[in-house]
């Protein structure tokens, strides 16, 4: 039977213990600032992927990720022994993509922004090509007895 809760306070409980991991028992100068943004773990428990993120340049990035990779037994030990589940998770790392994705989201929204307000100041000072209304509209013939009716 699938527990999502369980699975879901398992997930919270990795996350803080690898931010701990990271912090005390990964001993490298190197590792930048990694923050753990994510952790999914699958419904049988068994196995967990944990998304972080890297303060830096695409340099720091990498090497903080070689330094996770390296370390990946150091810090599944380091959960294993804090959590109270029979079988520990596997741990996978992946980079999220997130906040840089949402940068690029913003960056585009702003480009959007920026060229609608050029649209409509553009828009201000224009001027019909032709006439106002470019339809020939048939002549209202006004028959002078109707009217006297």
């Amino acid at each position: 039977m699938v527990d999502v809760a369980r699975s879901r306070k398992l997930a919270e409980r990795i996350k803080v213990l690898v931010a701990e991991a990271l912090a005390n028992a990964v001993k490298d100068s190197d590792l930048g600032f990694v923050t753990i943004t994510d952790v999914k773990v699958t419904p049988d428990l068994q196995h967990s992927t944990i998304y972080y993120t890297v303060y830096g340049s695409a340099e720091d990035k990498q090497r903080s990720a070689e330094i996770i990779e390296r370390n990946r037994g150091v810090i599944r030990r380091e959960v294993g022994h804090n959590l109270n589940v029979r079988l520990t998770p596997t741990v996978e790392f992946v980079l999220d993509e997130i906040p840089e994705t949402a940068a690029h989201m913003n960056d585009l929204l702003a480009e959007a922004r920026n060229r609608d307000a050029e649209v409509a100041r553009l828009a201000e000072k224009a001027k019909w090509a032709g006439d106002e209304n470019p339809y020939k509209e048939p002549k209202i013939i006004v028959d002078p007895e109707e009217d006297e009716e």
